[in-house]
């Protein structure tokens, strides 16, 4: 998906929330009408006896008949196909949406390909109710029949076209790497190769941090809050930026340099679950602690790393040629020997095998095992190949 950065004038703003608030209300109410379905009625209201229903609310309310039919009508179809593919079972469950938070539309049809390229650097296109908007051309734009008009919570707004680029071809070598993915190296090669994911200067994380004790004390819907909070919002954006950035050029080089790309098949969304409460046998409605802040830091680490986006955009970018490893004990088995042992990790860097002396980084080694495609059983034992059955020999006593 091609996304470009677009330049509302304040007008223009105003009237692209409007139609935000539009699409979002239209949404809300068929999801409202979805989910009052019971056994003992009849059949939830459909696309087509929505788009009656929405025509008989345009002629009845005037705020509404203000808007673009074609936003309205797009949320409709939009929810329609949500329905149908959270039962497929290839998309979770439509939910609400947020002002604020989810603010956006979506132009379907002949109007989406009305841009006029203005120069080099700036384009415009015409969105309904709202006149000509200025793009800025990051890129050659796509030959699309749809884009989608987006607001982020800093205040950006973002064009971005429905155009599945084409996937990046391999190099034809055979080369097979492993990425074992961690939380002080976001992503570690067989090659040898430590990537890391930028995320917020030093400066920036103090600024932060003032920002947070700054918001405590503010009063609750004053005007300083609020620009606190946007002040807070703005870093946090930057620093989803860059990870979006690191993700995009590392799945970029990585399915140009390798053929098969082997990675840890994780769970991540297990993986950061906050730890369950530890009742105190010995006092009753009391709990023992849990470590509960070392793991929110640990999640945070995990989800600063991009680790989710990475596998997917691999995904994305080279169909067919990225495989998911067991990840069991890839970090205690020896590269060179095979040889399982926790002692075999002493530090979150070192690996040094106690069997035949190995050492190397921990996360290398551990890389090196998932590009072999090693997985041990639960016994941290390798598993040993199976040789060929031998036919019994009688044999004859003289």
């Amino acid at each position: 998906m091609s996304r470009f950065r677009i330049y509302p004038t304040p007008m223009q703003q105003a009237a692209l929330l409007e139609q935000c608030g539009h699409a979002r209300y239209v949404w809300n109410l068929a999801l409202e009408q979805w989910s009052m379905w019971t056994r003992d009625r009849g059949p939830t209201p459909g696309y087509v006896e929505q788009a009656r229903q929405l025509t008989r609310a345009r002629a009845a309310f005037e705020w509404l008949r203000t808007g673009s039919l074609t936003v309205q009508q797009q949320a409709l179809r939009d929810f329609d196909e949500a329905v149908k593919n959270f039962y497929a079972g290839t998309h979770r469950r439509p939910t609400w949406r947020k002002a604020g938070r989810h603010e956006g539309f979506r132009i379907v049809g002949g109007q989406a390909s009305r841009i006029v390229e203005l120069n080099r650097k700036w384009a415009a296109v015409l969105v309904p109710k709202v006149g000509w908007v200025r793009l800025r051309l990051s890129r050659s734009t796509p030959d699309a029949k749809s884009y989608r008009i987006t607001r982020d919570r800093v205040g950006r707004w973002h064009l971005a076209f429905a155009k599945i680029p084409e996937p990046i071809p391999g190099p034809g070598t055979g080369d097979v790497v492993g990425v074992d993915r961690g939380v002080r190296v976001s992503a570690a090669l067989s090659t040898g190769d430590l990537l890391s994911c930028p995320g917020l200067s030093e400066t920036e994380q103090i600024r932060l941090k003032h920002l947070h004790r700054r918001l405590a004390r503010c009063r609750r819907g004053s005007n300083r809050r609020l620009r606190v909070k946007a002040a807070i919002a703005t870093l946090h954006a930057r620093a989803g930026d860059r990870r979006k950035d690191w993700v995009e050029k590392t799945s970029t080089d990585l399915a140009r340099r390798f053929d098969v790309i082997r990675v840890e098949d994780l769970c991540i969304a297990r993986m950061t679950h906050r730890p369950r409460p530890k009742p105190d046998p010995s006092r009753p409605g009391r709990y023992l602690p849990n470590r509960r802040r070392a793991k929110a830091g640990l999640n945070r680490g995990i989800l600063a790393s991009g680790w989710g986006a990475l596998v997917r955009r691999l995904g994305d970018k080279a169909p067919g040629r990225v495989e998911k490893i067991n990840p069991a004990y890839t970090s205690q088995t020896c590269s060179v020997c095979g040889h399982c042992a926790p002692e075999n990790r002493e530090s979150q860097a070192v690996f040094r095998c106690v069997a035949c002396g190995h050492q190397a980084n921990a996360d290398v080694n551990a890389a090196t095992n998932i590009a072999a495609g090693r997985a041990v059983s639960a016994r941290r034992e390798m598993p040993v190949p199976v040789s060929p059955k031998r036919e019994p020999q009688l044999t004859t006593s003289a």
